[in-house]
């Protein structure tokens, strides 16, 4: 691998290999607690990843024992107006949103906990990979304050009893009961996780990049329409997509029993 950016002290590690980068947030003392800084580093980092055409796969990950512990209740209590915490949220979302929207794919590569508004980075994310001692929970609760902002991602990945559950109590569920309820994709070891973030992103890098991105952008938006808009919203893409010559050249490389040479147009 080759280091791309920063140094230790940096609040997001950037790493690249081949077409994958990853994020790796990296305030381990205070388990990657998602501070203003923290959150600024993460989104400038999604921007520039976002428009870089030679990524393929972003993986975002974790340094220390945990992946993240949400946000950082001893900054949020050192401001008491409402404006700041306004703010922050805020700041929050557009980090989601940004990994929503960007064209590539994005893995969680979760060990340890993820709490609260790391449990909202968790799902936020388009793929998930979990170490079998990775736990997950939104326990705002717990201190008199609803993970109301996580809800919104959780309630978009897991059955709506599934995430009050999680909301209402507080609670941990492990690794095994996330890929149950559809929050991870998978579970592994935790010395074989890096190998199977690996075998996912080399699948996704596999494919033509055209086509993921078209597909992804897609899939985000179609979820917040009725079943005819998103049929007729699907159709527009497809047939986009077949127009494209990444699609002539995958068909063509089916028919002639070769690999395509995807061009990304």
């Amino acid at each position: 691998m080759t280091a791309i950016a920063a140094s230790e002290e940096a609040f997001v590690l950037c790493q690249t290999d081949g077409g994958i980068v990853t994020l790796t947030l990296n305030r381990p003392k205070q388990y990657n607690a998602l501070s203003q800084a923290m959150l600024a580093a993460l989104q400038a980092e999604l921007d520039r990843v976002a428009a870089d055409k030679t990524v393929r796969v972003v993986v975002i990950a974790g340094s220390g024992p945990a992946f993240c512990a949400g946000h950082d209740l001893k900054e949020m209590r050192a401001h008491t107006d409402q404006a700041f915490h306004h703010a922050l949220f805020a700041q929050c979302g557009r980090v989601m949103l940004t990994i929503n929207r960007m064209p590539q794919p994005v893995v969680a590569r979760v060990h340890g906990i993820a709490t609260a508004a790391g449990c909202q980075l968790v799902a936020a994310c388009d793929l998930a990979v979990a170490s079998d001692n990775a736990r997950f929970a939104t326990s705002g609760i717990n201190v008199g304050l609803f993970c109301a902002t996580p809800g919104v991602a959780l309630s978009r990945n897991l059955g709506r009893k599934q995430a009050l559950d999680l909301l209402l109590t507080g609670d941990f569920i492990d690794a095994p009961t996330a890929l149950q309820q559809g929050l991870i994709n998978c579970v592994a070891p935790l010395d074989q996780l890096d190998a199977a973030v690996r075998k996912l992103a080399d699948s996704i890098c596999a494919k033509s990049p055209l086509a993921i991105a078209m597909g992804k952008e897609l899939f985000y938006r179609q979820l917040e329409m009725g079943l005819e808009a998103a049929y007729a919203c699907a159709s527009e893409t497809m047939a986009c997509n077949m127009n494209s010559e990444d699609a002539r050249e995958g068909i063509d490389a089916f028919i002639a029993k070769r690999k395509p040479e995807w061009r990304g147009c």
